[in-house]
């Protein structure tokens, strides 16, 4: 075999399975947008009648029904995933600033941290829905012990949905950001920080001004994965209110799901699917641009 042919033949295996996990499926969804594809065809789908432009347009339609709530889902999606990745940032680099520093039981307590990453999602999920319920979960159970409430809230229902959910999602996401800030600061030369040591920078002004700039690159990916896996995430809120959830925790995700799977309009479900593809699309280019001109910049 000639050294030419082997990287292929190496590649061969994990892009046939990238073509049938993820393009054909993708592809198929792109052209059922363009069907009126309902109850009435799930046997003989490709014979559905074409719809052309009919669904993104009812999509798109924020006078009816059914594109204003699209926008509010699409508002409450924003809101949950700036919450949830400015959160998840900001504890990881406090933890892996603390970690980073020759303290005692540092590996242990790192192993800790990254247990909620480690744990399957929908076991993670399904234990906090019961830490969260009303009246034997552990969360009501200790602020009536600790005398912070009357141990009766409502974690699940109304506002308090979208605390809850932000809780969980910050809970299993944040020991990633940890994980990756730890690994850049490890890259950082330690002759930087003894220099600026020498010249009289205290450990904020190392913080500030070395620390932070050096993980530029870090965060610039960290975030666009954080909001990325936070707007299309799927198993945290479906295992904690299956496919009704408040309207403060209404997700674009379980959304899609709703007008796919509960009304069986897989025509409009297929082109909202689309057109969040599209925004992600817009949104990733939009922040790379940004980020590295500013990188550039400085």
């Amino acid at each position: 075999m000639s050294s030419r042919a082997l990287p292929y033949l190496l590649l061969g295996p994990a892009l046939l399975f990238e073509l049938l996990v993820h393009v054909i499926p993708m592809l198929t969804g792109v052209g059922i947008s363009f069907l009126k594809l309902n109850q009435f065809f799930l046997r003989r789908w490709l014979q559905a009648p074409f719809a052309g432009l009919d669904n993104y347009r009812l999509a798109v339609d924020f006078s009816s029904e059914i594109g204003l709530s699209l926008l509010r889902s699409l508002a409450v999606t924003l809101a949950f995933s700036a919450v949830v990745v400015s959160c998840c940032w900001l504890l990881g680099i406090l933890g892996a600033t603390l970690l980073q520093r020759n303290v005692r039981g540092r590996g242990p307590l790192r192993t800790l941290f990254l247990i909620p990453y480690a744990l399957p999602v929908f076991t993670s999920a399904i234990i906090w829905k019961f830490m969260l319920s009303r009246d034997a979960g552990v969360v009501n159970h200790s602020l009536r012990e600790l005398h912070l409430g009357s141990g009766e809230t409502y974690w699940l229902l109304g506002d308090n949905a979208f605390i809850s959910i932000v809780l969980v999602q910050v809970w299993r996401l944040w020991p990633f950001a940890l994980l990756t800030l730890m690994a850049g600061m490890q890259s950082i030369p330690t002759d930087l920080y003894e220099a600026a040591e020498v010249d009289g920078a205290n450990r904020w002004q190392q913080f500030r001004k070395l620390t932070l700039p050096m993980l530029a690159p870090v965060n610039q990916v960290l975030v666009l994965v954080l909001f990325l896996w936070t707007f299309n995430d799927f198993n945290v809120p479906y295992a904690l209110f299956a496919s009704s959830p408040p309207a403060s925790a209404d997700l674009v995700s379980i959304h899609v799901y709703q007008n796919s799977f509960i009304t069986w309009n897989f025509g409009l479900g297929s082109a909202m699917s689309v057109l969040l593809l599209l925004f992600l699309l817009v949104v990733t280019v939009g922040y790379l641009a940004v980020t590295s001109r500013r990188r550039h910049d400085a």
